[in-house]
């Protein structure tokens, strides 16, 4: 998980744009270049995954063009040896050296070519221009913002740019910038046709591509290790991963020291697949210690991106110091896809469907965002098996009736999927969700309100809230989290579009607590 940074012209003082760009350094702790690019600056900073030499530093160069760029090409090889048969030549194994070759031949058309998780800027020496890109979810981060003389500087975070930026914004998923113009080149929310697949045969062709899906991103030149909080989505991703080592996928849980629901399920299905299972818990204080922190790597004042983040910061914290893992992968983004526990209240299939497409495109502000501040801050690069394009493509163009929960258990089509062949325990294929943030234990988030509701008076909460317009906050832990990212990101509200909450507008879904937890459905969910 590496940090890229590009300035159109280099309007202000190098040592300036150095220092704001340091402040991505754990992102790419390997090794640094910051360099003229035209009238501008690329900047590189390097984790070391695929191509581990020094031959795989970026920016790579051919002629005058100049790329940076934080992804994974999925299958390069054979783009590669295409390049070489066109007549380019190649100095390191990187995945990443392929772009100016690719962009050379086919230009912004390279974008949608690539099955690849990606945010990238390329100086193109012919037209002595920037032009920037990212993947369709967003998985890699991008933002943008402008300098006093207007022109634009791109970042992997803001935290680089909030210095010399007064406005700064995330760079539009599946969009390429060229010319000072956004492109779409992939919506991955948007169906043209509809799958007619019946519930069976959907199942068999999501199995299929979510195990490809996994296996492509088990490849890397660095150790790999796995999250595991013992629901189905990161069950199944060790599951599969397990299946296709010889050895022992080395898997982490964390849980809280007093009622940690999830530590029990992720030790079932770690023993169950044989892994080399690490447990690692934390205290009331070891939040409250780190929650500061937390609202300062991640630039979110969002509620439930906060709480879910303090597990798996403190979890990937201990990876980093414990351990040599420097790849992870995670469960993000089936729930966007299969459904939450408040999508059971879904009116209809239409609706169903059109509150999938708007979570899939918000991705990049939530749960993505999350996955990748928490991993990467720890030097370690997350990757994201359910987010892998051809199979999210497949799961949305289902007919949303049958993924509706219409079988008397959420996320229906996934379980079947995987319920023949002996994947998972039939306890853990078969348990219902419980929200992460309160299955690491459901005393993390009481204290934090707890924490939030000691820190102000009411009439204190009034007047404080007051002088937020833009996603107003709306209890006191709301308000004390905007606090925090004020003081890291003033005035910069508008990098996030809002809370994540359930539909309110639908029936059972009007709370006013983004939790799970309070929803009338949650039943057994986090026992």
């Amino acid at each position: 998980m590496c940090s890229i940074i590009g300035f159109e012209r280099r309007s202000i003082q190098r040592n300036l744009a150095e220092e704001c760009f340091a402040a991505t350094a754990s992102r790419g702790p390997d090794m640094e270049r910051f360099e003229e690019a035209g009238e501008g600056w690329l900047g590189f900073q390097r984790l070391s995954i695929m191509g581990l030499t020094e031959k795989g530093m970026q920016p790579f160069v051919l002629d005058r063009d100049k790329v940076v760029c934080n992804g994974e090409i999925y299958g390069f090889r054979p783009l590669k040896t295409e390049m070489v048969i066109r007549g380019y030549r190649f100095s390191s194994e990187s995945d990443c050296e392929i772009i100016l070759p690719m962009y050379r031949e086919f230009g912004t058309e390279m974008f949608s070519m690539l099955d690849a998780e990606f945010a990238m800027i390329i100086y193109d020496g012919s037209t002595g221009k920037l032009v920037a890109a990212r993947d369709p979810i967003g998985i890699r981060p991008l933002y943008y913002g402008q300098l006093e003389d207007g022109s634009t500087v791109f970042a992997s975070e803001p935290k680089d740019i909030v210095r010399i930026c007064r406005k700064i914004m995330p760079f539009p998923p599946g969009c390429y910038w060229k010319d000072g113009v956004f492109t779409r080149f992939c919506d991955p929310a948007e169906v043209t046709e509809i799958s007619r697949d019946d519930a069976d045969a959907a199942a068999g062709r999501i199995r299929e591509l979510l195990v490809k899906a996994v296996a492509k991103r088990m490849v890397s030149d660095a150790p790999v290790g796995y999250l595991l909080s013992g629901g189905l989505d990161s069950s199944l991703v060790c599951a599969i991963s397990s299946r296709l080592q010889r050895e022992p996928v080395r898997t982490f849980a964390i849980g809280m020291d007093t009622d940690a629901i999830d530590l029990k399920y992720a030790r079932q299905a770690a023993d169950f697949i044989g892994a080399d299972h690490t447990e690692v818990i934390i205290s009331r204080q070891d939040v409250l210690d780190n929650l500061e922190e937390v609202i300062r790597i991640l630039g979110t004042f969002d509620i439930t991106t906060i709480r879910a983040s303090m597990g798996m910061y403190l979890c990937c914290r201990y990876i980093h110091e414990h351990t040599d893992v420097r790849v992870l992968l995670t469960g993000e983004v089936s729930d966007e896809l299969f459904g939450y526990k408040y999508t059971d209240f879904a009116p209809s299939p239409e609706e169903f469907q059109n509150e999938a497409a708007k979570r899939v495109r918000e991705l990049h502000e939530y749960d993505v965002l999350r996955a990748d501040r928490c991993i990467s801050v720890n030097s370690i690069e997350a990757r994201v098996p359910f987010g892998d394009l051809e199979f999210e493509k497949y799961v949305m163009s289902l007919d949303p009736a049958i993924k509706m929960n219409v079988y008397g258990k959420g996320k229906y089509l996934l379980r079947h999927a995987f319920d023949k062949g002996e994947w998972l325990p039939e306890g853990i294929l078969m348990r219902e969700k419980a929200a992460f943030s309160d299955a690491v234990g459901h005393s993390m988030v009481d204290d934090l309100k707890e924490y939030a509701n000691a820190y102000y008076t009411d009439a204190e909460f009034e007047e404080k809230r007051r002088q937020y317009t833009h996603a107003q906050p709306f209890t006191k832990e709301s308000l004390l989290y905007r606090e925090i990212f004020e003081k890291y990101y003033p005035g910069q509200s508008g990098m996030v579009t809002g809370f994540w909450m359930p539909n309110k507008t639908w029936p059972g879904c009007n709370v006013n607590d983004p939790s799970a937890r309070v929803l009338s459905n949650y039943g057994t969910s986090g026992q």
